[in-house]
């Protein structure tokens, strides 16, 4: 059997941990490879790491084909939808999968406004338009994440350095936490990382302590303020007033 393997396409899905590959391998051992991998003509689309391990113990498995494409592109959208609807996917990598998402429809619709008009280009207008993808609402509701979320991701994908992306993947740090940190000289992330959990939680710590000094004093209108001095002489009054009735009531029960 010729599988061909698409680097492009193998790269396209943040790997395993360590401790995740080995997992992998450890059943395929004791249980054998159940689930058939997808290949699209000789192209396998998904199951990379069940082939390599089947591949080093000579493991059998199966095949099947999915034949319902037209480009690589297509093949991506699928298996970023195949991951997205999975449960081990975590928040972070199901964030990347949507932005990788949206990256590809975005560029087909600027694709296909470039191209001219054709008889096939009239019949695709007749199609479903697809989820419109330009807003980071359309992303986070792919994500099942929050528009917060994504743009912190999205400030992860762009400023963290490789280090710190591996910590968010491996759980070490959170998400919200690594954008904090990842808006740091990359030598300091670096050192934070190999620092470990308090480390990198304390440079998160900081930035987050210099964000809140650096912002302006938020003013009170003065409405507001004269409403809330009234507010406070008023439970003055009844703190005095109930103070006034604990002295009453001691003195009848001859409290010192």
């Amino acid at each position: 059997m010729n599988i061909t393997i698409n680097e492009e396409l193998r790269s396209f899905i943040d790997p395993l941990t360590h401790n995740e590959y080995a997992a992998l391998e450890r059943s395929l051992l004791a249980e054998g490879c159940r689930d058939a991998l997808v290949l699209w003509g000789d192209v396998l689309i998904d199951g990379h790491n069940r082939y390599d391990i089947c591949t080093k113990h000579g493991i059998e498995f199966r095949t099947v084909q999915n034949s319902n494409f037209a480009s690589l592109d297509d093949v991506m959208l699928w298996v970023i939808d195949n991951h997205l609807a999975r449960r081990s996917v975590s928040d972070y990598q199901r964030g990347v999968l949507a932005l990788r998402k949206k990256d590809i429809v975005t560029a087909r619709v600027a694709q296909r406004a470039a191209e001219p008009e054709s008889p096939a280009a009239e019949e695709e207008k007749q199609l479903p338009e697809p989820p419109p993808w330009n807003t980071r609402e359309d992303v986070a509701k792919a994500a099942r994440v929050s528009s917060n979320t994504i743009s912190q991701i999205e400030r992860i994908q762009k400023a963290a350095t490789p280090q710190l992306v591996e910590a968010v993947r491996a759980g070490t740090i959170s998400i919200n936490a690594a954008a904090n940190v990842a808006s740091l000289p990359e030598e300091v992330q670096i050192a934070a990382v190999a620092g470990g959990r308090k480390e990198l939680q304390q440079a998160a710590r900081q930035v987050r302590e210099q964000k809140a000094a650096s912002r302006p004093p938020k003013e009170v209108p003065q409405d507001a303020e004269a409403e809330l001095r009234a507010q406070v002489a008023v439970l003055r009054d009844k703190v005095d007033a109930l103070t006034q009735e604990n002295n009453d009531l001691k003195a009848r029960l001859g409290i010192a």
